[in-house]
């Protein structure tokens, strides 16, 4: 299988921070790659990584099924981390709608992604511009002073 189109540039809005930037074809196999771009970037140690890996899954899960990059287009996937917080970026191919966060029945077997993004993330959002959507969610390192109880 070829590999995606990735690079890693100098970026983001804090010093020191840098971004890994991956286009993968819009199969469901790619989400696993989208994970995998997740341990590049942070590593399995980042304390933020298990929150970043799982909501990565859903955005890139939700380009494949509910966007025109599941349907023969692409996604691409942007992580940034810095010292206080990893941010992440998934744009696709667009759909008819913005995404919603709907909230779903106990017995529904989807429809709960964006509502984890937004328990899980510090802040969350989406732009549509030209035809494609991206949504991005940030998560923040919480900071314990010296002393303090925990």
């Amino acid at each position: 299988m070829a590999s995606p189109d990735s690079s890693r540039v100098n970026g983001g809005d804090s010093p020191g921070s840098r971004d890994l930037v991956a286009r993968l074809p819009g199969v469901p196999s790619q989400v696993s790659r989208a994970r995998g771009l997740v341990t590049a970037a942070l590593g399995r140690d980042h304390p933020l990584y298990d929150d970043v890996v799982l909501l990565t899954s859903e955005l890139a899960t939700n380009a494949v099924l509910h966007t025109g990059s599941g349907a023969g287009g692409s996604f691409t996937v942007t992580v940034t981390s810095s010292e206080t917080a990893v941010r992440v970026h998934v744009a696709d191919s667009g759909s008819d709608g913005p995404p919603c966060v709907c909230r779903t029945s106990t017995q529904s077997t989807s429809g709960r992604g964006l509502p984890l993004v937004e328990a899980l993330s510090h802040r969350w959002g989406f732009i549509r511009e030209d035809g494609s959507t991206t949504v991005w969610f940030e998560v923040l390192q919480a900071r314990v002073t010296a002393g303090a109880a925990v």
